[in-house]
């Protein structure tokens, strides 16, 4: 038997995470046992389904690096075979037609509410001859008796009642397929061989079991992942910030610092936190994913991310931080090469975005100083290392501004005076930078350039100046 998985999102808004980690599952079980992964695209909710979240769902499947085999498929391009589907089953009398009005509906669904009774149709049209040329819906004629049992991959047997399941709607009666019965038909035409979704699905799955057995079809292994929770052990929502996939990509996280994420949300192997996407391949085991819920924690998060973007190429991190830096009003052809500017200050971020905001110096002069770092360090003691520090860049040949001359530079004037290196380097590196944190002090120099070295220590002096008038 050949492995065959999907991942199946309605179009209806962006791609969340819950669907990404539903998504990585399916496709690492189907590469791991050398199957296929299926992309369909389940848009029947005419209404809220929208071309906007079709291409937001693709564009996340791309950022991420989950290549599906076969698809997209979109179930409004199926109607046909659904429709057969429905009068195969109309036709050998496993399913019927229902017209029970709504307000008897409502009426029905109240007083099982009242007597505290599980709500379910009735019944009531099962015998009856209902005109096919007036408003009514189809129903799934469900066994009245027995058990199903799901053999789930994650939580075990899960034994359902047939009493407990009532005659599901298959069509509406403005004539579209409904979510039991397209996914039955898909899962069975595409050869779904492992259903890997959310629990949240878990009390359709007895149903579509039913409907898969009445068209004599093969019936899936079911996996059903638990739900995803924010940090305050809600269900995952916009109040806990990005849930969309492509929202953490515009925060300036890495794809691959996402995806090692979310595998570990629920799964584990032994004590390793990093995987690379061909470890997941190779160790995934959706039996061991855990039963229980998984909180997002946005730290662990935050801290793969700075693992990744401080081992990645340098070449390649400054491609993506490249647009943040845009953001910034920053066009990097003006000053150092990004690259460099990567090597020296990617381990200080946890993100792209951060990464931009601490480089800004480099490509910019800042409005002004850090209040606290100024305080400490740009103080009337500092005037004079200030002052030797300019008038020894400003003899400097551009040809001789390397870390090396530069870092001589320093050591001299801090030996000139008498004083250990950082109290002339903690100066010189909030009048460049703003603060008092940056790289070494010549990688420091070096990135910024010697002219922005020479007015940014003339901004520092005249701030001293204005310190000493003050006092």
């Amino acid at each position: 038997m050949t492995v065959r998985t999907r991942f199946a999102p309605s179009p209806t808004g962006y791609l969340h995470v819950g669907g990404a980690r539903t998504a990585l599952f399916s496709y690492l079980f189907a590469r791991r046992h050398g199957g296929q992964f299926v992309l369909r695209i389940e848009d029947t909710d005419l209404e809220r389904s929208t071309e906007e979240s079709v291409n937001a769902i693709l564009e996340g499947m791309t950022w991420l690096g989950l290549e599906y085999d076969e698809g997209p498929f979109y179930q409004t391009q199926r109607f046909d075979r659904y429709n057969q589907v429905i009068d195969e089953l109309l036709d050998k009398g496993l399913a019927y037609r229902c017209d029970c009005p709504k307000e008897r509906l409502d009426k029905l669904r109240e007083d099982q509410m009242a007597r505290k009774v599980k709500p379910r149709y009735d019944g009531c049209c099962r015998n009856r001859q209902v005109d096919p040329d007036k408003p009514h819906v189809i129903r799934f004629k469900n066994p009245a008796d027995g058990v199903v049992v799901v053999d789930d991959m994650i939580r075990g047997r899960m034994p359902f009642n047939n009493a407990e399941l009532d005659d599901l709607i298959i069509r509406r009666s403005d004539g579209s397929p409904t979510y039991n019965l397209t996914v039955v038909v898909d899962d069975a035409d595409m050869g779904i061989t492992h259903v890997i979704r959310g629990d949240d699905h878990i009390n359709n799955t007895p149903r579509q079991i039913n409907i898969l057995r009445a068209l004599g079809r093969d019936v899936p292994q079911y996996a059903h992942v638990p739900m995803i929770l924010g940090d305050d052990g809600a269900r995952l929502s916009k109040r806990h910030g990005a849930v969309g996939v492509m929202s953490y990509r515009d925060q300036g996280y890495l794809p691959e610092a996402l995806l090692n994420y979310l595998v570990r949300l629920g799964w584990s192997h032994g004590d390793q936190e990093i995987f690379s996407l061909e470890e997941m391949v190779e160790l995934f085991d959706i039996g061991a994913v855990n039963k229980a819920a998984s909180a997002f924690n946005t730290d662990k998060l935050d801290w793969l991310n700075q693992h990744y973007l401080h081992h990645a190429e340098p070449s390649r991190i400054a491609r993506l931080l490249s647009p943040h830096m845009g953001r910034l009003g920053i066009d990097p052809s003006t000053g150092p090469e990004l690259a460099e500017v990567v090597k020296a200050q990617a381990a200080r971020a946890k993100t792209l975005a951060e990464l931009a905001e601490i480089s800004a110096f480099c490509y910019q002069d800042f409005e002004a100083f850090d209040e606290t770092s100024a305080k400490k360090h740009l103080r009337p003691v500092a005037r004079e290392a200030l002052e030797r520090l300019r008038a020894a860049f400003e003899m400097m040949a551009y040809e001789d501004w390397n870390p090396d001359d530069l870092k001589r530079v320093v050591e001299r004037v801090s030996e000139e005076l008498e004083v250990k290196m950082g109290k002339v380097a903690q100066p010189l590196r909030v009048a460049i930078v703003g603060r008092a944190a940056s790289p070494g002090i010549e990688e420091t120099l070096m990135l910024v350039g010697k002219e922005a070295t020479l007015r940014r220590i003339d901004k520092a002096l005249a701030y001293i100046a204005e310190r000493e008038g003050a006092a």
